[in-house]
């Protein structure tokens, strides 16, 4: 699924930039093209491409929320957790781009580690193609880990956040 968000941001990048098409490919085959026409930048969703006969990843369970069912994510595997991550939601990158956990250099983080959060609330930003992406929480719950590392990239999937929703 293509965050709507992201494509109206490379519609606006692209309106602005001497740039005519863009097109993006995900994992899963979903192919965007956006064009610019009479001026103006529009977006098109392409049918996904016919891959190569390759075996398909398995979905991989998550994280197990109280009510015991499994929330999963074709997104790679990530390494084995320690049994007490185990029930810990996670909150992945939703896009490439490079990892901020404060909303400037010399600021305090948006969140720590041990820190309560509510959902809806700022985790930190993710730039990609010189736009600064608000990455928001799902859930609500303490941060029982910060998994990326200021000012690196991160990729489409990588665990950004572990948090304990009993916390």
């Amino acid at each position: 699924m293509i965050d709507l968000r992201y494509v109206k941001k490379l519609v606006d990048m692209l309106d602005q930039s001497s740039v005519d098409t863009i097109e993006i490919m995900s994992d899963k085959g979903v192919k965007l093209k956006i064009s610019k026409r009479s001026g103006r930048a529009q977006a098109q969703m392409l049918p996904p491409m016919v891959m190569p006969a390759q075996p398909l990843p398995a979905a991989m369970p998550m994280a197990t929320p109280a009510n015991g069912v499994p929330i999963t994510s074709d997104a790679a595997p990530a390494p084995p957790l320690a049994p007490e991550a185990r029930s810990y939601l996670e909150v992945k990158s939703p896009m490439v781009g490079t990892f901020y956990s404060s909303p400037e250099p010399g600021k305090p983080p948006y969140v720590t580690e041990g820190q309560r959060i509510e959902k809806g609330q700022i985790l930190c930003i993710i730039e990609a193609m010189k736009i600064m992406n608000e990455i928001e929480s799902e859930f609500s719950g303490v941060i029982k880990s910060v998994a990326a590392d200021d000012a690196h990239a991160v990729e489409y999937g990588q665990v950004l956040f572990r948090i304990d929703p009993n916390g």
